[in-house]
């Protein structure tokens, strides 16, 4: 359900930016609190998502903290074109942390994969390999975020265990800003924390409230290999804070308080007795084995 009209922003405030060389930048208005991150839920949503900046846009026209030397245009945009990129990473070495061409296999039409499914809790490997293969599954990816109503999609979600994730909080094609991240870290997160109602693809027609910081500084790649450092906050910050989990192995009941557990507890056990009537299988995780909620400030397993 909607968030009640009192209830505060996690991107409320204003706050300045600065580009590389220090000088100071408009202030940037930061997306508006929404539910879940299910559109559906949520029907203004698509108005505040309409209404707000670029992710990595600042408010002058043309200023973008994150551009390269290139065409003026969104990063998002040059990644989805996928334009090249001189630093661009090489292809794969052999070192079991990056993925090999085994890994990033993929056969479209792509399904997401549901709660209890191992595939969800499985280790991610690092892209090493920014190529038309990176780029067309980011492609699918996007079409199945769409498909489904979401937000965001990592790729494990798809049954490929690599770091990556694709989202636009706008979660309508065509409107918005799509952003591919590749092999993203946290090297900070806001020490305040915010209550969210959140959904997941990979768990239907669940939603309960999320406890996550407010904002978070992340460095990643883009689609063709370039590095990228920049803040997220309010909706941004949301929406990559669940996909990061999603490639660290974790899902968001894992960050749910005890209490708020028993409320989708039931919900939980019908997706394992689902799966476990689907492939003949024993349930490879229960939420009875729960044992509280995992530190929000934690980013890893």
């Amino acid at each position: 359900m909607p968030p009640s009209p009192d209830a505060q922003s996690p991107g409320g405030e204003r706050r300045e930016t600065k580009n590389q060389s220090g000088s100071e930048k408009a202030p940037l208005r930061s997306v508006p609190m929404a539910a879940g991150l299910r559109l559906h839920l949520c029907p203004r949503l698509r108005a505040f998502a309409a209404a707000s900046r670029p992710l990595f846009a600042t408010a002058h026209s043309g200023a973008l903290p994150l551009r390269r030397a290139g065409p003026a245009m969104p990063l998002a945009t040059r990644a989805r074109r996928g334009l090249s990129s001189s630093t661009a990473a090489a292809p794969p070495a052999e070192d079991d942390d990056f993925a090999t061409a085994a890994d990033l296999r993929f056969e479209p039409p792509l399904q997401v994969v549901k709660y209890p499914d191992p595939i969800l809790r499985a280790r991610n490997k690092r892209v090493n390999a920014f190529d038309a293969n990176l780029r067309t599954l980011a492609d699918e990816m996007f079409d199945v975020m769409y498909k489904t109503d979401g937000m965001g999609l990592s790729a494990p979600q798809v049954g490929v265990n690599v770091q990556l994730m694709v989202f636009n909080p706008a979660g309508v094609k065509g409107e918005g800003e799509e952003i591919v991240l590749v092999n993203p870290v946290v090297y900070k997160s806001a020490k305040r924390l915010l209550p969210f109602e959140e959904g997941c693809l990979s768990f239907p027609g669940i939603y309960a409230n999320v406890m996550r910081p407010e904002s978070v500084k992340i460095e990643a790649q883009d689609i063709t290999g370039a590095k990228i450092k920049v803040k997220l906050s309010g909706l941004p910050a949301r929406v990559f804070q669940h996909e990061f989990d999603h490639l660290l192995g974790i899902l968001f009941f894992d960050r749910m308080t005890m209490d708020v557990l028993e409320s989708v507890r039931e919900e939980l056990k019908n997706l394992e007795k689902k799966y476990e009537e689907t492939t003949g299988l024993t349930s490879p995780e229960t939420v009875d084995n729960y044992k509280g909620a995992k530190d929000v400030f934690s980013f890893s397993r």
